[in-house]
């Protein structure tokens, strides 16, 4: 987290909504709309290729996120977008509140169990609707430990860089 030039995947675009140079955008923010708080954002296109861009803006409709982003006027900018991520850097997120934390801040901490055994480094986090996962990776294996507190995941200490579970090793 203190790594300034550490960005965030908080979108992508999807293509083109109506004639007008409107997007169809799918957020990874909650809510969705909270993705135009966080700006200047970095998009990136399937080539790799980046620029940055400033002043989206953005509504909710009953089929998702529409943005229109400046210089994109017609329904073919639009479209060469399509599959465009968007990137922010994480300093423009707010804090989390206490005892809170981004999924992003948790990938790279280092993962033991009560027992002392080194589970290795949380790869990414996902959601399964009835809770968050932590996927944790090292050189043998992968590990899938539920994202539930305090039953599995005891404690979490960002600046020492590790994660307390309660979890099989075997498991």
């Amino acid at each position: 987290m203190t790594d300034p030039t550490r960005r965030i995947l908080l979108g992508r675009i999807h293509g083109a909504f109506g004639v007008r140079g409107e997007l169809r955008v799918e957020s990874f923010t909650d809510p969705e709309t909270e993705l135009f708080r966080y700006q200047p954002w970095t998009l990136r296109d399937a080539q790799g290729r980046e620029r940055a861009m400033e002043g989206a803006r953005g509504r909710p409709t009953p089929k998702g996120v529409v943005a229109t982003l400046p210089g994109v006027e017609d329904r073919d900018g639009a479209d060469a977008l399509r599959g465009t991520e968007i990137w922010v850097a994480r300093s423009a997120l707010p804090p989390p509140s206490p005892d809170e934390f981004y999924w992003v801040d948790l990938e790279g901490l280092r993962v033991r169990n009560v027992e002392g055994i080194d589970f290795g480094t949380v790869a990414f986090v996902f959601s399964t609707g009835a809770n968050d996962v932590l996927v944790v990776r090292d050189d043998a294996r992968e590990r899938m430990v539920p994202f539930v507190r305090p039953d599995y995941v005891r404690e979490i200490d960002i600046d020492a860089g590790t994660i307390l579970v309660d979890w099989d090793p075997d498991f």
